[in-house]
């Protein structure tokens, strides 16, 4: 993979030396904290007469209505030089480097369907993070929220694909991003919401694998528009086939528990994984990936 020289993404956000921390009142929120203290001084009138200066405000635009409502004060966040090593630079402007290069293929294909691309962002932390889906951790991997629309990733992660689960190069680290990638895309074409609403249901890991393999599909459907670009040859495809065989659902449950259970698969198995990374390479057309159509065991 010739990656060196590509544009990069300006849609990364480095947030490695940053500390994030919640607002006052440990969650509570500042407001319900300031209420309390009017009670106590003024009563049941000065709490009234706060209530209602606070929707004037609320209504003008100058305070958060998460405040007045007890939720969460902003979280504030504090920067520290990032000391990081030459190796871990490049890593940086690689997968900067990769997202530029999903840009470019995603904005085509939306074109050619008749829709309009909204680029994705990506944040790139260390440790944990705060996501609008929630705390993000390392330990959770890459991970997209629909929330915010942003992909994050520890780069940390990379160290353990290759040692861990024993799926090295720097094409299997691209396929990762580009799966990734792939939910922003069931994202903007509303596949996401439908599969939330399966949530709570018996079909709920079923949809969860649909989307994951649908993903895959995208991810390989990425590589064979970019073959040209980035140079791809079969040694990265093998890469790529390795890295999806190595996070399926079985082999990770065989590896951390020893023994396979398939009814709580959210993910696909490693066949099934490598499959659909298969037919989006061969195929490189959105259509062919419909992983929603056919019944669940011809996946």
């Amino acid at each position: 993979m010739e990656w060196k020289g590509r544009r990069q993404s300006s849609n990364v956000e480095d947030a490695r030396g940053r500390r994030s921390t919640a607002g006052m009142g440990g969650g509570r929120g500042i407001g319900m904290g300031l209420l309390s203290l009017i009670g106590r001084k003024f009563g049941i009138k000065g709490i009234l007469i706060a209530i209602v200066a606070g929707v004037v405000l609320w209504k003008l635009g100058i305070v958060d209505p998460n405040m007045l409502l007890g939720g969460s004060a902003p979280t504030s966040s504090s920067s520290s030089p990032v000391n990081a090593s030459p190796e871990e630079q490049e890593l940086y402007t690689f997968i900067a480097t990769v997202l530029g290069g999903t840009e470019e293929v995603w904005t085509e294909e939306f074109s050619r369907i008749g829709k309009t691309y909204k680029l994705p962002e990506m944040q790139v932390y260390t440790g944990a993070t705060r996501t609008a889906c929630g705390q993000g951790s390392a330990s959770m991997g890459p991970f997209y929220c629909p929330g915010d629309e942003k992909i994050y990733i520890d780069l940390s992660f990379y160290d353990e694909l290759a040692r861990t689960f024993n799926a090295p190069g720097d094409f299997a680290q691209a396929y990762v991003i580009a799966h990734e990638v792939g939910h922003h895309v069931q994202h903007l074409l509303g596949t996401t919401n439908k599969v939330n609403a399966a949530r709570g249901t018996s079909k709920q890991n079923e949809m969860s694998v649909r989307l994951e393999l649908q993903a895959d599909f995208y991810a390989g459907m990425w590589a064979k528009q970019s073959m040209e670009y980035f140079k791809i040859d079969r040694e990265d495809i093998m890469e790529a086939m390795g890295a999806a065989n190595a996070i399926g659902d079985d082999a990770i449950q065989k590896k951390s528990q020893g023994r396979v259970v398939p009814h709580t698969f959210t993910h696909g198995t490693s066949d099934q994984r490598m499959r659909w990374f298969k037919k989006g390479l061969e195929s490189g057309r959105i259509e062919d990936g419909d992983t929603f159509s056919m019944p669940y065991s011809q996946l």
